[in-house]
C-alpha cells in the first residue's frame, strides 16, 4: 500500500466513524454563535430604573436568593451597571442544576427566575458538548470525534495536492458544464470546498479540543512559553477567619471598592468563598461580548487584602503572551475575538464544515455502490 492510499484509508474510516458527530457539533456550532444576539431580543427584564440609592449587599442577596433554592449552590453573583439587574447563579453538577435569579438591585424584588437547562440554546449546547447523551458518554464521544476529525483535516488537504502542477487550479474552482454528473460535482464540492474551509475547520477544532482536554491546554501553554500553573487557582486566605467589629461583613464593602477602582467595567461576578479558608475571586469584565480581556482578583474574605493566584488566570495587563493565548482560546473558538465579522465567519465556517461529512458519506457510497455498466 502506498503512502497516498494509507492516507486515503485512514480519511475514509475515520470520515466514516465521526461523521454524523462533526456534522451534529458543526451544526449546533454556527447555531450557538449569535446566541447573546438573540436572546438580546427578549430580554427586557434585564434592565431596570436607575435609583439614586446604593445597591443592596451581597449579604443580602445571598440570603433572599438562597431562600428560593436552599438545596443549591450560589455559583456567583453578577453586578452590572446601574440600570442593570443583579444576576444570581446556581450551579450544581449532581444532579446537574443551573439556575438564574434576577433582582432589582435597590429593592431585591425577584424580576425573573431563568432555568439555563432548557429552551431552545440549552437544547442547542447539550447537543454540542454531547450529543444529547448523559454528560460523562457524551463529552467524550464528542471530544474524541473532534480530536480525530484533526487527522480528517490533515490528510483530506494531502490527498487534495495534486500530483502535478498543472491540475492545480482543477483542484480550486468548480469547471461544471451541463453534462456533469452529479458525482463529479458532489466530488468538487468536498474537495474544492473543503480546501477553502479546511483552515478555519482546523481552528474551531482544534480550540474546541483545548476546551476539552487540559494535557492539550498544558501543551499549548507550555509550548507559547509559559512558565505558571496552567489552571484557574483560588487562593486561601493570609489571615485567620475572625469577627469583624465593623456593621458591613467584608465582602459587602468589596463591591464598592471594585467599582470605584473599575468605574468602566461592563459588569463584575462575585464568588462567594466556599470554606473559611477560600479567598473571595471577582472575575472583572472589561469589554462586552468577549471574556479574553477579564481581571481575575482574590481577596483575603477577612480583610480584602488583594493576593495573588499561582495560576494563569490574573489580571489582564499582568498576563504574559502564554496566557493571552490560553484566555482568548474560547472567543477564538465562537469568533468573538474578531467581532461580529468574526462571528460570521465562524458561524459559515460551522455550516459549510457540516457539509463535508454529508459529501464525504455520498462520496464513499457512489463508489462503494456504483452500478454497472451493462456490456
Amino acid at each position: 500500500m502506498t503512502f497516498k492510499k494509507f492516507i486515503f484509508q485512514l480519511h475514509k474510516i475515520l470520515g466514516l466513524i465521526t461523521g454524523i458527530v462533526v456534522f451534529i457539533v458543526a451544526v449546533t456550532g454556527c447555531c450557538w454563535v449569535f446566541r447573546d444576539e438573540v436572546e438580546s431580543l427578549y430580554d427586557d427584564y434585564k434592565t431596570v430604573a436607575p435609583q439614586d440609592r446604593a445597591m443592596i449587599t451581597p449579604t443580602m442577596i445571598k440570603t433572599e436568593a438562597s431562600a428560593i433554592f436552599p438545596e443549591n449552590t450560589i455559583h456567583g453573583v453578577v453586578f452590572g451597571k446601574a440600570d442593570e439587574a443583579i444576576e444570581v447563579i446556581f450551579y450544581d453538577g449532581d444532579p446537574e442544576f443551573y439556575q438564574s435569579i434576577f433582582l432589582n438591585p435597590y429593592s431585591g424584588e425577584v424580576l425573573k427566575i431563568k432555568d439555563h437547562l432548557s429552551g431552545f440554546f440549552a437544547f442547542i449546547l447539550k447537543g454540542h458538548m454531547r450529543l444529547w447523551f448523559p454528560k460523562g458518554i457524551g463529552e467524550h464521544v464528542v471530544s474524541t470525534s473532534i480530536l480525530l476529525f484533526i487527522l480528517i483535516i490533515i490528510s483530506g488537504f494531502i490527498l487534495w495536492l495534486p500530483k502535478k502542477r498543472k491540475n492545480l487550479k482543477q483542484r480550486l474552482k468548480f469547471d461544471w458544464k451541463k453534462t456533469t454528473r452529479w458525482k463529479r460535482k458532489n466530488f468538487d464540492l468536498h474537495t474544492v470546498v473543503g480546501f477553502y474551509i479546511c483552515t478555519f475547520a482546523l481552528v474551531l477544532a482544534f480550540t474546541g479540543c483545548v476546551v476539552s482536554y487540559n494535557w492539550l491546554k498544558y501543551v499549548v501553554y507550555k509550548t507559547a512559553g509559559g512558565d505558571k500553573v496552567a489552571a484557574f487557582i483560588i487562593p486561601k486566605n493570609q489571615e485567620p477567619n475572625r469577627v469583624s467589629e465593623n456593621t458591613f461583613a467584608p465582602i459587602d464593602t468589596l463591591m464598592v471598592k471594585l467599582k470605584r477602582e473599575s468605574p468602566e467595567a461592563t459588569a463584575y461576578e462575585l464568588h462567594y468563598p466556599n470554606t473559611p479558608d477560600e479567598s473571595i475571586y471577582v472575575e472583572i469584565t472589561n469589554s462586552k461580548g468577549v471574556y479574553y480581556n477579564n481581571d481575575y482578583r482574590f481577596f483575603d474574605q477577612n480583610t480584602l487584602e488583594e493576593l495573588e493566584t499561582p495560576g494563569v488566570y490574573g489580571k489582564y495587563e499582568d498576563a504574559e503572551f502564554a496566557e493571552k493565548l490560553l484566555r482568548m482560546n474560547y472567543d477564538i473558538h465562537v469568533g468573538a475575538i474578531g467581532g461580529i465579522a468574526g462571528k460570521i465567519i465562524a458561524f459559515l465556517a460551522s455550516l459549510i464544515t457540516a457539509s463535508l461529512p454529508v459529501t464525504g458519506v455520498l462520496l464513499w457510497y457512489g463508489r462503494k455502490y456504483k452500478k454497472k455498466r451493462r456490456p
